[in-house]
């Protein structure tokens, strides 16, 4: 793999040799992440001090694109080296608040000119989205919480980015299955059941109206399961935004009951939103990509997967 850094003067810097890198991708919550160590050229420094954008490539595609978060230069034993790390494009709507507004009736048009393109960020594939009348964004939500509010729990759809920085709007499209037979080297395969973070059932309070909307599951419910949350919304959420917002919640929630962690020695062997159909003795099934985190360092190189249940909320 290969790296470049781009400074605020819009200068490229191709970065040396990698020791060593570690990719963490997901399914747009959380943020992507990236950290790389090369050796340190005193030449280089200043472009490294200057340093807002990293872009990361393999077999002539972009395997990443982020903001720069932090360098760090270290000065040991094994010679004079240098750390970079950072997110996704994500991080530019994490880290900046919006401004509380009221919209009669919000249409994407107005969430991503008010909330996504004064970042200079631009929007690849999308879907059509419907207004959602009465939407607020509240004071002391992130650009990205007004984002996903909208697309997520009005339209329906998961915001995330691709690899070459672009918001993308629109489903995750299942296709061909990728097959992980007996042929495939998988070096760890954990299973996890869990019962901690199911929801049992969700109370959404409007505080306004002074109206509350329980929603249940009734299957953890049959299996004694007792974990409630109580989620206030906005004077202005309609029932159905109220009931979607608690649905959502529980499907999200039961969605991560069971889990699958697995390394194969193979680089960028998936990526999140994909299907994996497990063909192994005692380990059958198919399951999504939730995360995918590529590494190459002293130890060798591979990719872990965390898969969920094929019709786990993203």
């Amino acid at each position: 793999m290969t790296a470049e850094i781009m400074t605020y003067e819009g200068k490229r810097y191709r970065l040396p040799e990698l020791l060593s890198w570690r990719l963490e991708y997901a399914c747009g919550v959380p943020c992507d992440s990236f950290q790389v160590e090369c050796l340190f050229r005193t030449e280089d420094e200043r472009a490294y001090q200057k340093a807002v954008r990293f872009f990361a490539y393999e077999g002539g595609q972009t395997v990443f694109t982020g903001v720069v978060d932090e360098v760090e230069w270290t000065h040991g034993p094994e010679g004079r080296r240098v750390t970079v790390a950072g997110r996704s494009l994500a991080a530019l709507l994490l880290d900046n608040e919006a401004e509380a507004a009221d919209y009669g009736a919000a249409t994407l048009g107005d969430i991503l000119r008010d909330h996504v393109t004064p970042y200079g960020i631009q929007v690849g594939e999308r879907v059509p989205i419907p207004p959602c009348q009465n939407f607020s964004v509240a004071s002391g939500q992130s650009e990205w919480q007004a984002l996903y509010q909208f697309c997520r729990y009005h339209g329906g759809v998961p915001p995330r980015f691709d690899r070459e920085g672009r918001l993308i709007l629109a489903p995750f499209r299942d296709g061909t299955e990728k097959v992980l037979g007996p042929k495939v080297p998988v070096t760890k395969l954990t299973r996890t059941e869990r019962r901690y973070g199911v929801l049992s059932e969700v109370l959404v309070r409007d505080k306004s109206r002074k109206t509350t909307e329980r929603v249940e599951n009734p299957a953890f419910l049959a299996e004694g399961g007792q974990c409630r949350r109580v989620v206030s919304t906005g004077g202005k959420s309609s029932t159905q935004a109220m009931r979607y917002s608690g649905k959502f919640q529980l499907d999200k929630a039961w969605g991560n009951r069971r889990s699958l962690t697995m390394t194969v020695p193979l680089l960028f062997f998936a990526w999140p939103g994909e299907l994996i159909r497990m063909e192994r003795i005692g380990w059958t099934g198919t399951w999504r990509v939730l995360e995918s985190v590529v590494t190459l360092d002293e130890g060798g190189s591979g990719t872990t997967l965390t898969l969920g249940m094929p019709d786990t909320v993203i």
